[in-house]
């Protein structure tokens, strides 16, 4: 079974907006802007591939292959389209209050087609999140949502939360044996 995905944003995620001083970022000049990285978010992305595939679900697209992975000693990750993306029949419909939070959703459904994923974003529509924790709680765990502070940018709690329970594909009980949910007697247990 493959891994689940990862779908990394760069900018409030990797390049936070104000980290702490001591947080010991390094400033950088590419296509123009100052962009703030870290050795050690890089360290944790190596730790998290050795669960999720990784994937950029980011505008930068090619340009954080390019720029951002070289600095963070990451390979070079496959990259979700989302300039110039056209909605398709079948995707989700996003309020117009959303249209910018939830401008990548479609994209990365597309993308995951099917496969379980987490998603590290720092513009991730509360409605999703809330949808996704429902998913949870009727114990269909394939999609994790977590939002980041885009002031202080991925810290160790988003790592260990991903790591500690990974999205998986199917039903799950809540001792994490797979098997799907009896549907015999009352609907409501």
């Amino acid at each position: 079974m493959p891994a689940p995905l990862l779908f990394l944003d760069v900018d409030g995620v990797l390049n936070p907006v104000c980290p702490h001083p001591d947080a010991g970022f390094d400033s950088h000049t590419l296509l123009g802007y100052t962009v703030l990285l870290s050795a050690e978010h890089g360290a944790w992305l190596r730790e998290l591939a050795g669960t999720y595939e990784l994937v950029w679900a980011t505008t930068w697209e090619d340009e954080a292959n390019v720029h951002i992975a070289p600095r963070l000693g990451l390979p070079e990750l496959p990259v979700v389209r989302f300039n110039g993306y056209v909605p398709q029949p079948g995707d989700p419909r996003v309020p117009l209050m959303e249209l910018f939070s939830a401008r990548k959703w479609a994209p990365l459904l597309r993308y995951a087609a099917g496969r379980p994923f987490a998603w590290l974003d720092d513009c991730i529509p509360p409605r999703l999140v809330r949808n996704t924790l429902l998913r949870s709680a009727l114990l269909r765990r394939d999609r994790l949502l977590l939002r980041v502070d885009p002031g202080q940018g991925l810290d160790r709690g988003h790592v260990d939360r991903l790591l500690h329970r990974p999205p998986t594909t199917g039903f799950l009980r809540r001792t994490g044996d797979p098997r799907p949910p009896t549907r015999t007697g009352d609907p409501r247990r």
